[in-house]
């Protein structure tokens, strides 16, 4: 059974996806760690995501758990359908719950890699974000292990997470971004000048938060929020999260305009 792309479609890192996506920080443990308190509702979100409802950019991150929610979306998921995006993030290290430091030492960026590729089960990773730039690292230094990653063939495109302007500016004089997640919601977080030149650059913008940790969410403002989001430009693909099946449903709803 074919299912209509909820809010339509995107191309981003090189396949058309549906342009609300599913963010999975939220598959997880209080504090994005440790596993969730019932892994069979977690399978059965990210089944119904792709297969009931048509969401085809699944968002993901080895810090998530940590690598907790990599190894769910492979047992979920696994074999992936050709025309699904899985997406992930590498950089950020996971000492503590709730506790997130930069780390884009390239030994360590490639070792990310390499364990993302197992967990997930694949040879590459379609799309993969630069999770968090680290300030005490050269950033041509970063970004040039994704880059040789990407020439050995274990990354297809590669992302920035959490950008200014001016760092994506710096970033694409040497190195094609296939994407930009950066916080963006109707609520506290309301205006990104990355926006605008993502849009002037052709690159794909993805909110991430884009209901505010849940605060629109539990305001009723599902509908409002993701709408604003989507009225933003035809390059922003929102990346909602949730664990809950209902809530996953309201998500697709409200953005399609018809009953589930």
């Amino acid at each position: 059974m074919t299912v209509t792309p909820p809010a339509g479609t995107i191309t981003l890192a090189g396949k058309t996806v549906s342009r609300l996506g599913f963010g999975t920080m939220r598959l997880t443990g209080p504090g994005i760690w440790g596993d969730p308190a019932d892994r069979a509702t977690a399978f059965s979100v990210l089944r119904q995501a792709v297969h009931a409802y048509g969401i085809t950019h699944i968002d993901t991150a080895d810090a998530y758990g940590p690598h907790t929610v990599e190894h769910l979306i492979h047992d979920a998921l696994h074999p992936y359908p050709e025309h699904v995006l899985i997406a992930t993030k590498v950089g950020l290290a996971r000492p503590a719950p709730d506790t997130w430091v930069p780390h884009g030492h390239p030994v360590y960026l490639r070792a990310c890699v390499e364990a993302s590729l197992r967990r997930l089960g694949v040879d590459r990773l379609e799309l993969c974000y630069l999770h968090r730039i680290d300030p005490e690292v050269p950033v041509a230094d970063q970004i040039g292990t994704l880059q040789a990653l990407k020439d050995e063939g274990k990354i297809g495109h590669i992302g920035l997470s959490k950008v200014t302007p001016e760092q994506i500016r710096t970033v694409t004089n040497d190195t094609t971004v296939a994407a930009v997640q950066n916080v963006l919601n109707m609520s506290g977080d309301r205006h990104d000048t990355a926006l605008e030149l993502c849009r002037d650059l052709s690159i794909p913008y993805v909110p991430y938060r884009p209901l505010d940790a849940g605060t629109l969410a539990r305001q009723g403002h599902i509908d409002a929020a993701l709408n604003w989001l989507l009225r933003l430009g035809n390059h922003v693909a929102p990346i909602p999260s949730t664990s809950s099946p209902e809530h996953l449903r309201q998500l697709v709803t409200v953005v399609t305009g018809t009953r589930l």
